[in-house]
């Protein structure tokens, strides 16, 4: 094999690093070619406004796409929840590894967990998904929180917790397993209680649809279960029209008889932010063999939730 470095766009991020890194590993083990990382500074990297201001669809991505269209890197990891729904027809998402841990989490301030926080609490998250689920849900159940909106990366996020600012943060349970801080979650968020974002715990590794000896090494990375599952819920994202900073949560899992993976459910919600309206439905069927059944199944449910008045809830966005 050539000895000559694969060249892996990355973001700056301490995160973006740790799981860029870990598929150059991966990948330097299946091409038998050295991995080398080029850092690449995005839009949502440097701009200071939140995420539900800028948009969100491809503040993260459009730098790292703009490299590999330019040749300036072989191929770019994304985090799959930052990607646009839209594939540009000169990239490939070559591979979609396993996926990590999808559910959100909390961390608290005394170790408490989301339903022991006192009443009032402040409760930081960048993301109306989030913001939208947690509000509804104390509104289910009698409890007085306020989300309060945040930016910054994990170590400003706690930061947060820490100092005494807010009484807790939700983030993604993948990111802080990735850079080995999952030991700081003080509660684990069931599904039940907080979908995640369509895509969340995957990563993307996307190169140029032309290179295709580099496509099919990736290819050894890829997760076909992962893949489907990723492909129904993006798909569903697409068809709601909305960007991925809408609040719309969707997880599509694999359901097993015994040993046996014989169907997937795909769930999904649409809310205000401030809780007081959601649509959430699922739907289940067999296991997607092919990208168009994983497509079909995302678009079903969309097409469902847009008849109970989904649309209405996602033009409403956070103040």
């Amino acid at each position: 094999m050539s000895d000559i470095p694969l060249r892996l766009g990355t973001r700056r991020s301490r995160l973006a690093m740790a799981q860029s890194g870990q598929v150059a590993e991966a990948v330097s083990q299946v091409t038998g070619r050295p991995v080398e990382l080029v850092e690449i500074t995005t839009y949502g990297d440097t701009s200071r406004e939140h995420l539900a201001q800028i948009g969100g669809t491809g503040v993260f991505v459009t730098a790292l796409r703009d490299a590999l269209l330019r040749g300036e890197v072989d191929f770019a990891v994304h985090s799959l929840k930052d990607l646009p729904t839209t594939q540009p027809a000169d990239l490939v998402l070559a591979a979609v590894p396993v996926r990590e841990d999808p559910r959100d989490v909390i961390v608290a301030r005394d170790a408490l967990k989301f339903t022991d926080l006192p009443r009032g609490a402040r409760i930081g998250t960048g993301s109306p998904r989030r913001a939208a689920q947690l509000n509804a849900y104390a509104r289910a159940h009698a409890l007085d929180i306020a989300t309060v909106p945040i930016r910054g990366n994990v170590d400003t996020r706690i930061g947060y917790v820490h100092a005494g600012e807010l009484d807790a943060v939700v983030l993604a349970a993948a990111g802080l397993s990735r850079i080995g801080r999952i030991d700081e979650v003080t509660d684990f968020l069931s599904v039940d209680t907080v979908l995640p974002a369509p895509g969340q715990g995957a990563l993307a590794i996307e190169c140029a649809a032309d290179n295709a000896s580099l496509i099919a090494a990736l290819g050894a990375l890829d997760d076909p279960f992962t893949r489907v599952a990723v492909t129904a819920e993006r798909s569903l994202l697409a068809a709601l029209e909305a960007g991925c900073s809408a609040p719309v949560g969707a997880l599509a899992d694999l359901l097993a008889d015994g040993q046996t993976v014989n169907e997937m459910r795909l769930r999904a919600v649409v809310g205000t932010t401030d809780g007081t309206r959601t649509v959430q439905l699922s739907t289940t069927g067999p296991v997607p063999e092919t990208y168009d059944q994983a497509t079909a199944l995302g678009r079903e449910l969309a097409t469902e939730m847009l008849a109970q008045g989904a649309a209405g809830l996602m033009g409403e966005r956070a103040q």
